[in-house]
């Protein structure tokens, strides 16, 4: 069975949600095997096992991580000329895309990015589903030429823990002159709130002009789920709620099992952001707010209204 490589997202050893759900794909189509580059192997191992990670190819060149991504392209070209895998897998992240990208141009391989499912294809190959032009379209793809390179979005599988030997050995690697020409110079942990992360996180709480600037209902409702906080363009152009946190086809794009969307019209640069969600629910003073179109649950009303109703329900429901 030929391998599928998946590249591992983690800081300092510790492993995100994303990777597990990769190896979770990986598995259908191929033996995964884990790409970890960076310090904290030691830390990231046993979470690597327990998902069916077979091996490890591991990186500990401090040049890696100290120069923007272009490094981490490079090793993986190098792993998929050696290894010839039948798949890549990657974090449909930013980072993760432009990794991607850089990888197919290297390896004159065929890219799919946002998919929200991977299967074995029916000739051998790799079969995947998107959602485009902001989610009014289902398109299923494969590639034709060169390995499948394949960025996933987050929450398009569920983890499945599968004991893996996660047999470990070390690439040697050295960047090229040409990969040191963006350096980091400084970086920082982001502050933390207690909350999920946004692109990982099940269930997500988003707020909207409809908030008038205070999220704090939405951060009641959503602490009391355990979720995720999220904006829209226009709370955050406002200056309401962080960029960090927004949703939308400039933002952040989600696809979590639960999405509630409080005071939020709906525009469809919103909606490239969140519509691949399971079960969307809105909540809105304007019934013909174009939210409405796509929701599976709706509730017409004053957000300031409903969302402490609701939020002391849940808070009473679990004792």
């Amino acid at each position: 069975m030929a391998e599928v490589l998946v590249l591992v997202d983690h800081v300092d050893g510790k492993v995100r949600k994303t990777t597990a759900e990769l190896l979770t794909i990986a598995r259908r189509i191929g033996e995964p095997s884990a790409v970890f580059i960076g310090d904290g192997f030691d830390a990231a191992k046993e979470s690597l096992a327990k998902f069916g990670a077979e091996k490890v190819y591991r990186v500990e060149s401090p040049d890696v991580l100290a120069h923007l991504v272009v490094p981490q392209a490079e090793v993986l070209a190098l792993l998929v000329a050696e290894k010839a895998p039948a798949a890549l897998l990657v974090s449909a992240s930013p980072e993760g895309k432009e990794i991607a990208a850089r990888l197919a141009i290297k390896t004159e391989s065929g890219l799919i990015t946002d998919a929200v499912d991977v299967q074995a294809g029916a000739a051998g190959g790799v079969a995947t589903t998107q959602s485009v032009f902001a989610g009014s379209y289902t398109v299923t793809a494969t590639v034709t030429k060169g390995t499948p390179i394949v960025a996933v979005k987050p929450n398009s599988a569920t983890p499945e823990e599968v004991a893996g030997a996660a047999a470990d050995e070390v690439v040697a690697y050295t960047p090229s002159d040409a990969a040191k020409g963006a350096t980091i110079t400084e970086s920082k942990p982001k502050e933390a709130t207690g909350r999920p992360e946004l692109t990982e996180a099940a269930i997500v709480v988003s707020g909207g002009r409809g908030t008038g600037g205070d999220f704090s209902k939405v951060e009641e409702f959503a602490d009391s789920l355990g979720a995720a906080v999220g904006a829209s363009r226009a709370a955050v152009d406002a200056g309401w709620y962080p960029h960090a946190s927004q949703v939308g086809q400039t933002g952040k794009q989600v696809s979590p099992q639960l999405y509630v969307a409080c005071g939020i019209s709906g525009a469809i640069q919103h909606r490239a952001g969140m519509q691949t969600s399971k079960t969307i629910v809105a909540v809105n003073k304007d019934n013909e707010a174009p939210i409405f179109e796509l929701v599976d649950f709706g509730v017409v009303g004053d957000l300031f209204a409903v969302l402490p109703q609701a939020t002391e329900a849940i808070n009473a429901a679990k004792g």
